[in-house]
């Protein structure tokens, strides 16, 4: 599953509405990281848009993902994705493999399932932006400047239901004009969920004929 790196240029101009923007705008994402941070699980399931003009691509694909604190099982792109808090397991079914790696969260600038309700809080500056109604939802922005100079990514739009403080889209803007947007379809919140969904059953995929890669 592609990761999505955070880091880029950014000139910040210091000014008193700038800084009123930006504690406006740490007010609403505190308040969702907060209220996250309070369910047992997390259930979503999402639509991913990748869009560049220039190279006439338009792609759009879906997924879901369950979270459990720093655990989570991610589906999307024909791929499966585990962490277990230690390791991360990536089942390729199509190609029959399975890659093991350390934990992600140990990448710096790297926005995994875990960390996609508190990414903001390190690395970035953040201003208020545009409220829209989005057939009755109002969903206010908040505009993502990530601070490191090395960055291949622009900025990054967070959409906040205002009424529930749930996360609703995510908008993504390449220095490549590439923009990809993540709109969550589905949300719900502490689901029974099996003992096994975040462990990775080893001696199974040996058994149908996998090739584990352990990196």
């Amino acid at each position: 599953m592609k990761k999505l790196v955070i880091i880029c240029l950014v000139v910040f101009t210091s000014t008193v509405s700038f800084a009123q923007s930006d504690a406006k705008a740490k007010v609403l994402l505190d308040a969702v990281s907060n209220k996250m941070s309070n369910y047992k699980n997390i259930y979503v399931e999402f639509k991913s848009n990748l869009d560049n003009t220039q190279e006439n691509v338009h792609q759009e694909t879906r997924g879901n993902a369950t979270m459990k604190g720093d655990l989570y099982n991610v589906n999307f792109l024909g791929i499966n994705q585990l962490f277990d808090g230690k390791k991360t397991y990536t089942i390729i079914t199509e190609d029959e493999e399975v890659n093991i790696s350390d934990a992600e969260d140990n990448e710096e600038g790297t926005i995994t399932p875990s960390k996609f309700f508190s990414f903001y809080k390190k690395g970035f500056n953040y201003k208020w932006d545009i409220l829209q109604n989005m057939n009755g939802r109002k969903i206010q922005y908040v505009k993502l400047v990530p601070i490191d100079s090395n960055s291949e990514i622009n900025s990054i739009l967070l959409g906040v239901d205002v009424k529930t403080n749930h996360i609703f889209k995510l908008i993504e803007t390449g220095d490549n004009s590439t923009v990809t947007t993540l709109t969550i379809t589905k949300f719900k919140t502490d689901q029974p969920i099996s003992s096994t969904l975040f462990v990775f059953d080893e001696a199974k995929y040996k058994r149908e004929g996998y090739i584990i890669n352990k990196l």
